[in-house]
C-alpha cells in the first residue's frame, strides 16, 4: 500500500518541477559545442570559464550551456583527453553569447571528472579503484535491462543472466561478492538514490523496470577506499547510474527504433524417436515396448518459436528559458522464445537541470516512470521437453484438453512428466508492475563562505506488482486440485533523505588543496504484500492465508564524512567514514562503524620523469577499507518469530480446531559481516594517452559470516540457527587496457582488454574447531535432499563434492564404483572429494571499435576459464531405469545414456562434473551513418548486429555460463539478429 507520505513527496516533485519552468528566469548565457577538427561531437569534454566554479561537461551531441554569467570579459577553456586543450577569450553580453570549439589531437593530460559517491572528482586524484563505462562503449542490440550494456567492459565485473526469458535478470559479481548466505549484490544507485535490489512480484528482474536507453554513464566502485562512503551495504562494490539530462540550445529530438528475431542457437541433445525406439527394443520387455508410439515428435521444437521484438524511444533534450530539459518516452515489446513468453514496458522519464541566485543554487530533478505486462510461460515445459517420450504425439483425443497424458486408469499418472505443449497452452500466468522512482537535489553554493556548498538529496522509489495464474479444471498439470487460480499484490516503497556539506578549498600558498564532505542519511523500506487464497477453476477455496497482509520494514540510518587533500597536485591521501545503524539487528548491535583510507602518487610529475615524454600518466595507489553486509537477511532475525500451522494443519481439541505456533531458532546477538578490503594499484597512459590501463591487485577478508549453522537436536525447535560464524578471504588481480592504434582523420581504431584473476576460499564456518565440518549447498533435482556442492573451510565456496569415478580400461564409466580416497577399504561420505568451483578462475573480456568515414564496426568477446559445471540434466534422465520407467511410463533421455549404461541414479558420481570454460561472442555490429540526410542538416544512422554470435566450450550442454554452476533446464539464451534506426529530427 503506497502511503500518504509517499504520494505527497512525488506531488511535492512534481509541484517544484512546475514552478521551475514557470519562475526561471532569462539571465546571461553562454553556449556552445564542443567537436575535433573532422566536426564530430566531443562527449564529456571539461568546459570551465577560468577565475569562476563555472564547469560543466559536453553533452552526447558535444554542447555545453553556462547561466547566469558576469558581464565583460572571461577565458573559456576546454580539456578532452586525446584532443589539445584549448582556451578562447570572449566578452559576455547580456543575452545570449556563443562560443564553439574545434579541438586538435594532442597527447595532453587527462582531467576527466568522473563520478564518486557524494560528488565528483578529477580522474588522475582517485584513490580508490573505479571503472567508468560512458555511452558510447555501451554494448548494442536488445537491451532489456541496464546491466547488459556493460557486459564484458570492467575488469573484475561479472555479469550473467539468468536464461533468455525476457527481461531476464542477471547476477553481477564485483570481486566475486564477499558472502555466503547474505546477498553478494552490488548496491546501486541512480542518480543518487539507492535502488532496490528487491524483485517486485510479477517482474522477471528489478532492473528490468528501468529503460537502458535513459542512461549516460556507469561509475563501478570496487574497492573498500571507493565504496566505504556507502557503508553497510557496500562489500559488494557499487554501480553508480547517471541518467541523461537536458542540453543546450534548441531542442533537439531523437527518435531510436530496433526491430529484432531471436531463435534458438541449440536444443539440449536427445535421442530421436527411431534412437529411442531402438534403445527400449535393446533393452526393455514386451510390456515396455508396448508403451511406444508411433510419432515422430522433436518437444523441444514444439516449445519454442522464433521471437520477435521492438524497441522503440523518442526524446526532446534542449533549454526553455535557460532551463535545461530532456524528457523520454520509451516502448518495448520482447516475445521469448518460449511460446506465450512476452513482456511489454512503457517508460517516461523528465530531467531538469536549472540554477538559480547567480548559479549558486543548482537544482536537479529526476522522475523515471514504467509500466510493464507481462505473460509468463511456463517453464516447466524446458524439462519436461527435454525428458517427454518423443514416440508419442502431442495431441491425442481425452478429456484433458485433447492433448497426449499418461495415463494411470482414467487420470493422468502422478509421476509421469506432462505433456510440454499442455504445460504452455494450459496456463496463463499473467502480472502488471508499475515503478516510479525519482529524486530532487538541490546544490547551493553559500556566497558568504568560498567553496563551501549544501546539498539536500530526497528520493523515492515505489512500485507495486499484481497478477494472477489460472489453469483450467481440465488440465493434467492441475488435475488433482481440479485447476488452480491464484492471486497476487505487492506494493514497495523506499524513501530516501540525504543532507550533506562540502567544502572546497585551493589552499595557495602550500600548493594544495583540500575537499572535505560530512552528511546525513535516513533510508526507509517498507513492503506490503497482500495474502490471497488459493482456489480452484471454479473459484472455490483450496487454501486460505495465513495472514491476510504482511508489511515486513527496515530502516537505516547513517552519517558519513570523507576528506581529500591533494599536494603538489601530485600527492592525494584521502579518508572516508561512514556509521551505520540498521532496525535489523539488536539495540547493541544495531551501529557499525566503516572506514576507509587511501593514497596516491602522480609519480609521472616528479621531476626524474619530466624528460619521459612518452609518459603521459603514472599514477601508484594504495587503499584499506571497511565495509558492511546487512542484506539478503530477514528483518527480525534478532528476535522471537514464530510461524502459524496452515487450515490444513491444526490442533483438534473437543470439536474445535486450533492453529498451532511453531518458534523459529533466532540469535539475539547477530551482528553486521564486515570485509576488509586491501588494493594496490597503477594507472599507467603513454603517447598521449594511446596506451592507457590500470593495474589492480587486491585482498578481501569477509568476517563474521551471516551462516545458518545446524544446532544440535532438542536444543531448540528448528534445525538451523542463522548467526554470525564463518570467515572468507578473496584475492584478485585486475588488468585493464585501452589502446588506440589509429587515430586519422577519417580512420580510426580503439581496443579494450581487461583481465580478472580471483582466487577465493572459506577460512572459517565454526565456533569451535572441526576439521570434517562442512555445509552441504548445491541441491540437485532427481532425488530427495541430493547435494553436490559444500563450503568447506580451504575451499573455495560451493565447490563440487563428489564421489572419484572409475573406469574400465575402454574408458566407460563403472557404475556405482568408486575411488577408495581415504584408504579404508570402505566407500562412504568421507571418500567424497572436493575439486572444482562454479567460480571461474580467468575471467577476460575484449572489445574493439573502428570508424572508418561513416561507417563503425564493432564486436565484444568474453571468456571464461576455470569453471566448472555439474549436468543435472544427464545425471537425472541418462539412466535406464529412468527411460524405462518402473512407474509404467517411458522417458526420452540424452544419448549418454548408452555410453555409461547405468541402470539407477548416480548423482553423486563426478562423472557429471565438466569443465566449462568458454569464448563467447557478445556482440558483433555495423552501422553506417548519412549526414545532412535529405539536406535537412540532420543524422540518420542505420545499424545491424548479431548478439550472442557463438560460444566455444568443451561442454556438451546447451550453454557453459550458470549462475550457480549446476545445468538443469536453463531456459535458452536466443542469437538475435537486430535491425535498427536512430534519426535526428
Amino acid at each position: 500500500m503506497i502511503s500518504n507520505f509517499t504520494l505527497r513527496t512525488v506531488m511535492s516533485m512534481g509541484l517544484l518541477m512546475v514552478l521551475f519552468m514557470s519562475a526561471y528566469a532569462q539571465s546571461n548565457s553562454l553556449t556552445g559545442r564542443v567537436s575535433t577538427r573532422n566536426g564530430e561531437a566531443v562527449q564529456g569534454a571539461t568546459v570551465r570559464i577560468l577565475g569562476t566554479t563555472f564547469i560543466i561537461s559536453t553533452n552526447e551531441a558535444g554542447d555545453y550551456a553556462f547561466r547566469g554569467i558576469d558581464l565583460g570579459n572571461q577565458m573559456v577553456s576546454v580539456e578532452f583527453v586525446g584532443l589539445e586543450n584549448a582556451q578562447q577569450a570572449i566578452v559576455i553580453k547580456t543575452g545570449s553569447n556563443t562560443l564553439n570549439f574545434q579541438l586538435q589531437p594532442s597527447s595532453s593530460d587527462l582531467e576527466e571528472v568522473v563520478v564518486i559517491g557524494y560528488g565528483t572528482q578529477r580522474r588522475d586524484q582517485l584513490t580508490g579503484s573505479i571503472s567508468t563505462i560512458g555511452s558510447k562503449d555501451f554494448q548494442s542490440g536488445v537491451i532489456t535491462t541496464p546491466e547488459q550494456l556493460i557486459q564484458g567492459k570492467a575488469a573484475g565485473v561479472q555479469i550473467t543472466s539468468s536464461g533468455g526469458r525476457p527481461g531476464a535478470g542477471n547476477t553481477v559479481r564485483i570481486r566475486a561478492g564477499a558472502s555466503l548466505n547474505a546477498s553478494n549484490d552490488p548496491l546501486y544507485v541512480i542518480d543518487g538514490v539507492p535502488f532496490s535490489p528487491t524483485t517486485v512480484t510479477g517482474s522477471a528482474s528489478p532492473m528490468s523496470l528501468i529503460n537502458p536507453n535513459d542512461i549516460e554513464s556507469f561509475t563501478v566502485l570496487k574497492d573498500a577506499n571507493a565504496t566505504a562512503i556507502y557503508g553497510s551495504r557496500a562489500s559488494n562494490g557499487v554501480v553508480l547510474i547517471t541518467t541523461k539530462k537536458g542540453a543546450s540550445g534548441k531542442p533537439r529530438i531523437n527518435f531510436s527504433t530496433v526491430a529484432s528475431l531471436s531463435t534458438i542457437d541449440k536444443y539440449y541433445e536427445v535421442m530421436s524417436a527411431d534412437s529411442l525406439r531402438s534403445y527400449v527394443n535393446a533393452n526393455g520387455n514386451a510390456q515396455q515396448i508396448a508403451r511406444l508410439g508411433d510419432a515422430n515428435t522433436d518437444w523441444q521444437k514444439e516449445i519454442y518459436r522464433p521471437a520477435f521484438t521492438t524497441d522503440n524511444n523518442v526524446s526532446i533534450a534542449g533549454t526553455w528559458r535557460n532551463l535545461p530539459y530532456r524528457a523520454s518516452v520509451g516502448y518495448l515489446n520482447q516475445q521469448g522464445v518460449l511460446k506465450r513468453d512476452v513482456m511489454d514496458r512503457t517508460s517516461a522519464s523528465v530531467s531538469l537541470t536549472p540554477k538559480f541566485f547567480n548559479n549558486t543554487l543548482k537544482v536537479d530533478l529526476n522522475l523515471k516512470g514504467s509500466l510493464q505486462n507481462s505473460m509468463f510461460a511456463n517453464e516447466g515445459a524446458v524439462g519436461s521437453a527435454i525428458a517427454f517420450d518423443p514416440t508419442q504425439p502431442v495431441y491425442q483425443e481425452n478429456a484433458f484438453g485433447n492433448y497426449f497424458e499418461f495415463m494411470e486408469g482414467d487420470v493422468p499418472a502422478p509421476l509421469a512428466p506432462r505433456n510440454p505443449v499442455a504445460l504452455l497452452e494450459l496456463r496463463d500466468d499473467k502480472a502488471k508492475v508499475a515503478r516510479s522512482f525519482g529524486n530532487i537535489q538541490l546544490d547551493y553554493s553559500l556566497p558568504h563562505i568560498a567553496g563551501l556548498r549544501a546539498n539536500l538529496n530526497l528520493g523515492y522509489d515505489i512500485s507495486r506488482g499484481q497478477g494472477d495464474v489460472f489453469v483450467p479444471a481440465f488440465a493434467a498439470q492441475e488435475f488433482r486440485t481440479q485447476g488452480l487460480q491464484t492471486r497476487f499484490m505487492n506494493d514497495y516503497t523506499n524513501l530516501v533523505s540525504e543532507f550533506y556539506l562540502n567544502y572546497n578549498k585551493n589552499l595557495s600558498a602550500i600548493n594544495s588543496h583540500l575537499d572535505v564532505t560530512t552528511g546525513y542519511g535516513y533510508y526507509d523500506y517498507k513492503t506490503y504484500t497482500n495474502n490471497y487464497p488459493t482456489r480452484r477453476a471454479d473459484g472455490s477455496v483450496l487454501t486460505q492465508p495465513v495472514f491476510a497482509f504482511d508489511i515486513p520494514q527496515n530502516r537505516l540510518v547513517s552519517y558519513f564524512g570523507r576528506a581529500t587533500y591533494t599536494a603538489n597536485d601530485k600527492y592525494i591521501l584521502s579518508g572516508t567514514i561512514r556509521t551505520d545503524g540498521s532496525s535489523r539487528f539488536s539495540r547493541e548491535n544495531r551501529w557499525g562503524i566503516f572506514p576507509s583510507a587511501g593514497a596516491t602518487w602522480r609519480i609521472n610529475r616528479e621531476s626524474f620523469l619530466a624528460d619521459v615524454t612518452a609518459l603521459s600518466k603514472l599514477n601508484l595507489r594504495l587503499s584499506y577499507g571497511v565495509t558492511g553486509q546487512q542484506d539478503g537477511i530477514a528483518n527480525y532475525s534478532y528476535m522471537a518469530n514464530y510461524y502459524q500451522s496452515v487450515n490444513e494443519s491444526q490442533y483438534q481439541f473437543g470439536d474445535d480446531f486450533y492453529r498451532t505456533f511453531s518458534p523459529i531458532a533466532y540469535d539475539a546477538d547477530i551482528r553486521w559481516e564486515s570485509t576488509a578490503t586491501y588494493n594496490a594499484g597503477i594507472d599507467f597512459g603513454i603517447w598521449g594517452d594511446r596506451v592507457d590501463g590500470s593495474l589492480d591487485i587486491y585482498r578481501k577478508k569477509t568476517r563474521d559470516l551471516l551462516s545458518n549453522i545446524p544446532i544440535s537436536i532438542g536444543t531448540n525447535f528448528s534445525n538451523f540457527l542463522l548467526t554470525n560464524v564463518g570467515n572468507m578471504e578473496n584475492t584478485g588481480v585486475e588488468l585493464n587496457v585501452n589502446v588506440i592504434p589509429i587515430r586519422k582523420e577519417d580512420f580510426s581504431w580503439n581496443v579494450n582488454f581487461n583481465f580478472t584473476y580471483n582466487t577465493n576460499k572459506v577460512t572459517n564456518l565454526t565456533a569451535v574447531d572441526d576439521e570434517n565440518y562442512f555445509v552441504p549447498v548445491g541441491t540437485i533435482a532427481g532425488g530427495t535432499g541430493q547435494q553436490v556442492q559444500a563450503h568447506v573451510v580451504g575451499y573455495s565456496p560451493f565447490t563440487y563434492r563428489l564421489y572419484k569415478q572409475v573406469y574400465d580400461d575402454a574408458g566407460r564409466p563403472l557404475e556405482g564404483v568408486y575411488a577408495d580416497l581415504n584408504g579404508d577399504g570402505i566407500i562412504n561420505d568421507q571418500d567424497r572429494q572436493l575439486f572444482g568451483s562454479p567460480l571461474p578462475r580467468y575471467i577476460l573480456g575484449f572489445s574493439t571499435g573502428v570508424n572508418y568515414k561513416n561507417w563503425t564496426f564493432s564486436t565484444v568477446l568474453r571468456a571464461n576459464l576455470g569453471q566448472y559445471v555439474y549436468d543435472n540434466i544427464t545425471s537425472n534422465l541418462a539412466i535406464r531405469n529412468g527411460v524405462i520407467s518402473p512407474a509404467g511410463f517411458i522417458n526420452n533421455a540424452p544419448p549418454e545414456v548408452s555410453f555409461s549404461n547405468f541402470t539407477s541414479n548416480r548423482a553423486m558420481s563426478d562423472y557429471y562434473l565438466h569443465d566449462a570454460s568458454f569464448l563467447r561472442m557478445d556482440n558483433l555490429s555495423a552501422g553506417y551513418t548519412i549526414q545532412n540526410a535529405f539536406r535537412t542538416g540532420k543524422n540518420v544512422r542505420i545499424s545491424a548486429n548479431v548478439q550472442n554470435v557463438f560460444v566455444l566450450s568443451s561442454y556438451k550442454g546447451i550453454d557453459p555460463e550458470l549462475q550457480n554452476g549446476i545445468d538443469n533446464n536453463l531456459y535458452p539464451r536466443p542469437r538475435t539478429f537486430v535491425l535498427g534506426l536512430n534519426l535526428d529530427l
